[in-house]
């Protein structure tokens, strides 16, 4: 036990100061910092996002639904860069009151349509091309519970162990085993689902998969906190499995690279409004170098 142990005062109060590398943009009230109208593109869809996980489960299932031929999920993505505040914008709140991305505005009908938080654009998404979510009733609700799943237990791998472990200004015993033990048994949970499953629902993949992939497969290959090591990601071999193959998919290729601002610059595609924009990426990427 630490000898600088904590006493919580009678009433907490705010200190901006606190929060390590988030404390400029974390604070303990709602609404807008500032005014700013969000742009819009010209497609039914409008994104925006960042390239987190949470945003790439949206524009992974995006692209996926552009994959299998329905045009109306064809979308602008903007990018929202949520370390200068941009969440905070009136805009921004207007599409998410919780100032948090993704946020989608479903154009496409008469009056536009807000949807918030990943896995509700998601599920919006699913039921309204009819995609990737099963139409069995027992399928459907198996599909939902991993959605849930992911949604209930992943706070404790980015707000807990993430936070925690990679980002906290000092680093203590309790909170970082508090939160790997929770780590690790999620990923066995899934390790036990996919040893008998291709996908989360059986072989039909869904926005289960589409949910749960940004997060898991990105912390078993070491893509997220750095921390694969640290709790033996090789041993979960199902979960690794699963994680190739959907990355192998080029729907999931395109959609890991919209809103991206880190990593080798071909993989970032920081905003996307058509589907040429990977085109040029590509070009990019095969081009010979400049001998200037």
């Amino acid at each position: 036990m630490s000898k600088d142990v904590y006493t919580p005062p009678k009433v907490w109060k705010w200190d901006a100061q606190s929060g390590g590398r988030f404390a400029s943009i974390n604070r303990p009230i709602a609404g807008a910092t500032h005014d700013k109208e969000l742009p819009v593109g010209k497609h039914p869809m409008q994104l925006y996002s960042l390239g987190t996980p949470n945003g790439v489960k949206v524009t992974v299932m995006l692209e996926e639904l552009l994959a299998s031929g329905h045009k109306g999920a064809e979308y602008d993505a903007f990018l929202i860069n949520i370390m200068e505040g941009e969440q905070f914008s009136s805009g921004f709140v207007d599409a998410n009151p919780n100032s948090k991305i993704p946020a989608l505005v479903d154009h496409s009908a008469d009056t536009p349509i807000r949807v918030f938080e990943s896995g509700a654009i998601l599920l919006y998404l699913a039921e309204k091309f009819n995609q990737f979510i099963p139409t069995d009733l027992a399928a459907r609700t198996e599909c939902l519970s991993w959605l849930f799943w992911q949604m209930g237990g992943t706070p404790m791998l980015g707000g807990g162990f993430g936070h925690f472990y990679a980002y906290a200004p000092e680093k203590y015993e309790y909170p970082i085993n508090r939160y790997t033990m929770e780590v690790k048994r999620q990923l066995d949970v899934l390790d036990r689902r996919l040893a008998d499953n291709q996908f989360l629902v059986g072989d039909e993949y869904t926005i289960a998969d589409m949910a749960v992939w940004p997060w898991y497969g990105a912390l078993v290959k070491n893509k997220v906190y750095e921390a694969a090591e640290f709790i033996e990601a090789h041993t979960y071999t199902n979960v690794l499995r699963w994680t190739d193959q959907i990355a192998e998919r080029e729907p999931v290729k395109r959609g890991r690279m919209v809103n991206r601002t880190w990593g080798e610059p071909e993989t970032q595609l920081h905003e996307r409004h058509d589907a040429n924009d990977f085109d040029t990426k590509t070009q990019d990427k095969i081009a010979p170098k400049s001998d200037s």
